[in-house]
């Protein structure tokens, strides 16, 4: 007893006491002294700096390899507060490259107090976290790059040349960054529930070539992923019933679905030749990759992706060239007329002439391009993709994004619709009222237009038709004018949220379409109009 409190007397050797306690502690553990020399450490922080016995040295440089006159700031920072007896916790870096999370406080203070106070630190070894988490911004970001194109590079390349892009560059990723050598995907067709290989990097040929469906039995792990939409993880091949060979020798793989607004549009499948090759991190990785893969597949449109001929590829990019200019020519001329209108018969005319001209441009491109036929296949695909309710209907889009009004051009047209564009609120009622007899069949408007929002749009077009058939679009979640509400309130309830998919778009034209044959719209001046 009288040893005890002996020892006790002096708080100095506690920690040589009590060592015992803490040595096999799964963390470092070290007491310093006001200099931030190492008095006592654990054995774990001993083994990770490697050094044998740690008594007297600098515990930084003992730890992180960083010499006093070479600290990173933040080192240094933390130096200061150790120095200073100030609690503090730092994620260190080492010279090494590996990761220490620190936390330090003041523990004691001896009897002497010219010694000053002593400073007990706790480290942890975190490299692991550390490099997954840099590994994930990694995967995610060389995600974000795969498709990463201009609106004008993307319209320079056939559809042939994107799949190949995205194909190099999902083989570059997935070898260079996450280590997977051998790997498949392949997208779901809808219509007919088939896996189509998209792309494969050391499967065999009779692997490539296995006809698969989206079904849980009878079509592998890949069949089973697609149906339920769920990752598989198989360990060891030979003892899975679900697996069927894709590489050689294959010993273990992985298999996620690729999901688009929480729907499978396919899968994605890494084998390796190890029994156990995979494991959790391994999953998570190419989950994260898969996203942004599946989201690259919508931007460059391969889901539904056709190859057409030469000819046709040519008049689609041209009439995408003149679309927008077009438009241009059309909102010009619309303002003009409108101040002239009552002041020049002829001035007034004349610029009628020029919207017939300016439309009858795009509809003479378009009757060559259905002349220019392909070939048979082709054609009759591109009329199967064609809905009737929406061919020959006229659509105004309006947005002052000219990418979003290029997209309408691309997407609308391909259904047969005739699109027309604005780019604020005043050109929309504009191309509204000239229109005459010619009405709009549905009008789609962004919520926050340059001059007005989208519930002032309706106001406007309330004027001059009745009902007025428009179609509100907004980014998820925003609404600062309560455009949406407002226009609900007024009986206008057709959205589309940003980004959406091509289907949506199209179900939502129809519905405005149908409802708009079913109540005929009138303009200002039709009886009945106050």
């Amino acid at each position: 007893m009288t040893h005890r409190d002996d020892d006790s007397a002096d708080p100095s050797t506690a920690p040589h006491r009590d060592h015992e306690v803490v040595a096999h502690l799964p963390d470092g553990v070290a007491v310093l002294d006001s200099g931030g020399s190492i008095d006592w450490a654990n054995e774990h922080l001993t083994g990770w700096c490697g050094m044998g016995d740690l008594r007297g040295r600098d515990f930084l440089a003992s730890l992180a390899g960083w010499s006093s006159e070479h600290r990173p700031e933040e080192v240094a920072a933390f130096h200061e507060s150790l120095l200073a007896g100030r609690s503090a916790f730092s994620i260190l870096k080492t010279a090494a490259n590996r990761f220490f999370a620190v936390h330090a406080s003041a523990a004691f203070t001896p009897a002497d107090l010219s010694s000053g106070p002593r400073v007990i630190v706790t480290v942890r070894d975190v490299t692991q976290t550390i490099l997954e988490q840099q590994k994930r911004a990694a995967i995610h970001a060389a995600g974000q790059t795969l498709a990463d194109l201009s609106p004008s590079e993307l319209a320079d390349m056939t559809v042939n040349e994107r799949i190949e892009l995205l194909k190099s560059n999902i083989i570059h990723y997935s070898k260079d960054l996450l280590k997977f050598d051998v790997l498949e995907i392949r997208l779901l067709d809808r219509q007919t529930g088939r896996l189509e290989p998209l792309l494969a990097e050391g499967m065999q040929p009779e692997a490539e070539a296995r006809i698969l469906y989206a079904r849980p039995e009878h079509n592998g792990v890949t069949g089973f992923v697609a149906a339920s939409g769920r990752s598989y993880w198989c360990s060891d091949t030979t003892k899975d019933p679900l697996y069927l060979e894709g590489c050689k020798g294959a010993k273990s793989s992985i298999t996620v679905p690729l999901m688009l607004h929480e729907q499978v549009i396919g899968t994605f499948n890494v084998e390796s030749p190890e029994p156990g090759g995979f494991d959790d991190t391994d999953l998570q990785f190419l989950g994260i990759f898969s996203r942004d893969v599946a989201a690259s597949l919508n931007t460059l449109e391969l889901l539904v992706a056709e190859k057409a001929t030469t000819a046709a590829e040519s008049i689609e990019a041209i009439h995408g060239a003149v679309a927008l200019p077009v438009d241009d020519i059309l909102n010009d001329a619309v303002s003009v007329m409108e101040k002239y209108i009552g002041h020049n018969a002829d001035v007034v005319e004349r610029l009628q002439r020029i919207l017939r001209n300016a439309r009858d441009i795009k509809q003479v491109i378009q009757k060559v391009g259905e002349q220019m036929a392909p070939s048979v296949a082709h054609a009759q695909r591109r009329q199967g993709e064609r809905r009737r309710t929406l061919v020959g209907r006229r659509v105004l889009v309006v947005d002052s994004d000219e990418q979003v009004r290029q997209a309408a051009h691309a997407l609308l047209e391909r259904s047969g619709c005739t699109v027309e564009t604005a780019r604020d609120g005043v050109e929309a009622a504009s191309m509204v009222r000239a229109g005459g007899d010619d009405a709009y069949d549905a009008i789609i408007s962004d919520i926050r237009l340059p001059d007005m929002s989208g519930y002032q749009l309706l106001l406007r077009l309330q004027e001059i038709l009745d009902p007025v058939p428009l179609i509100l679009m907004t980014g998820f979640g925003y609404d600062p004018g309560h455009s949406i509400v407002k226009a609900r309130q007024a009986g206008i309830d057709l959205v589309l949220f940003k980004p959406f998919r091509i289907d949506q778009l199209l179900d939502t034209v129809e519905k405005s379409i149908v409802r708009r044959q079913a109540t005929p719209i009138a303009s200002a001046d039709s009886p009945g109009r106050g």
